[in-house]
């Protein structure tokens, strides 16, 4: 008999618990920005199963959590390809990436609540200029890929 699937509260601890000791770019707990994502996704009508694959989006990426981890966890076929759709992989460009969360149903708005925390002119101001401005470009450049330059 296959298992149940984890909760949304059983996600959010595990993916908190992966992240633990990390920081963003600002100096930041890791946890935070998850959180941001997560809340976006829920802001945005997201199902359970985005906002979930918002709280884990990073962990692969981060090498916080395997992908071995993620094949064999108790969680939706849907929230574990939106994960791998979500993570960049090693010399990956931009239309690649992003063209693979395209393909993926609910990627999209995963990354849109991402990229809406991580262009945030509050957490952009504490980085040094050239970081700035090169997170600045990148973020409107992933946004003009995914459709999303003119929301």
């Amino acid at each position: 008999m296959p298992q149940p699937h984890l909760t949304l509260d059983q996600v959010e601890a595990l993916a908190r618990e992966a992240h633990a000791g990390q920081t963003d770019k600002a100096g930041r707990p890791y946890a935070e920005h998850l959180r941001a994502v997560a809340d976006g996704v829920r802001a945005r009508g997201g199902s359970d199963a985005q906002i979930a694959a918002a709280w884990l989006h990073d962990a692969v990426e981060d090498d916080a959590l395997s992908r071995e981890w993620l094949a064999a966890a108790a969680l939706p076929q849907e929230v574990k390809d939106m994960v791998l759709a979500l993570t960049k992989r090693p010399g990956e460009d931009l239309a690649g990436y992003t063209a693979r969360i395209l393909a993926v149903p609910g990627a999209r708005l995963v990354k849109e609540a991402d990229l809406a925390h991580n262009a945030d002119p509050d957490r952009l101001a504490v980085l040094d200029e050239p970081t700035r401005a090169r997170l600045t470009a990148k973020y409107a450049r992933v946004r003009a890929l995914l459709g999303l330059s003119g929301d």
